[in-house]
């Protein structure tokens, strides 16, 4: 019976990971067909591709937009935690739900919202016009993609937290504080290595989908910020290169795990330093 009751989560893993992954990595070293799909030969002319300064250039920016988003979401989402967290008990509930309120949105229309924001003829040009300012390019540029990134993902990047810092004994501040310790001291030796472990999740929650986020560089960005995602999507579906497509994925991939390697030896020190 207990090996039954494994048979619908196993399938799942089955069906919807390890087939399509063992698909991905098996197309990484194949051949592109001349019409599309993949063929033989088996080949490792993909991996070396991946080298080429062109697709290290487009890596390199991937990660900068998403570390820079990342950055971005946590100075702004642990102040925000920390101050829902100072609510009234009852008030906690309606600012979080305000938090995750952009999500009951489509992921669609909250990214054109910011075009209609950001263009010359936006709101915010028009409100810079009122002030006597010339009109400024915000879209189509680094800064646009960043901030449509952050806007995005900053809900993923303050819950963390604010479960990190409710289960924070208040004591332990009160105590910092009465001994002399100013409020930089406390957030540098009590609130950030005690609440490590979330925001080590919400930077992880952020920069993974940003760096993998397509839809965004291309609205956002107009082509001139060019992302992994845009390049991996734009293999399988315009130039037809599934092979270069699956080992595109595989790198990112590589990297991914690299990082949640990463973060689960952070969380083990951390509670080791608690213990």
């Amino acid at each position: 019976m207990r090996a039954l009751a494994t048979v619908p989560a196993m399938t799942y893993l089955v069906v919807l990971m390890v087939i399509p992954l063992g698909l991905v990595i098996a197309y990484a070293f194949l051949t592109a067909g001349r019409f599309g799909g993949v063929q033989g030969p088996v080949t490792l002319d993909n991996v070396t591709r991946m080298l080429e300064p062109l697709y290290r250039e487009v890596l390199a920016s991937s990660v900068f937009n998403a570390g820079a988003a990342t950055l971005i979401a946590f100075a702004i989402g642990f102040p925000a935690a920390l101050a829902i967290t100072r609510l009234p008990s009852h008030w906690q509930t309606a600012a979080l739900i305000a938090v995750v309120l952009p999500f009951w949105t489509n992921f669609l229309i909250r990214t054109y919202a910011w075009i209609i924001l950001l263009n010359r003829e936006g709101l915010l040009n028009d409100g810079l016009a009122l002030a006597g300012l010339g009109p400024i390019d915000f879209l189509y540029t680094r800064q646009a993609v960043i901030l449509g990134l952050t806007y995005a993902y900053i809900p993923l990047m303050v819950l963390p937290i604010y479960a990190s810092l409710q289960r924070l004994d208040p004591q332990l501040l009160e105590a910092a504080q009465n001994l002399g310790a100013g409020a930089w001291r406390r957030f540098r030796t009590i609130l950030l290595p005690l609440t490590l472990p979330g925001i080590i999740t919400g930077c992880l929650f952020v920069f993974i989908p940003s760096l993998g986020n397509f839809v965004i560089p291309e609205l956002l960005g107009g082509g001139n910020s060019q992302m992994i995602g845009n390049l991996i999507r734009d293999q399988f579906l315009k130039s037809r290169d599934w092979p270069f497509g699956s080992a595109l994925s595989l790198m990112v991939l590589a990297l991914l795990i690299i990082i949640v390697m990463f973060q689960a030896s952070a969380a083990r020190r951390t509670r080791r330093w608690g213990a």
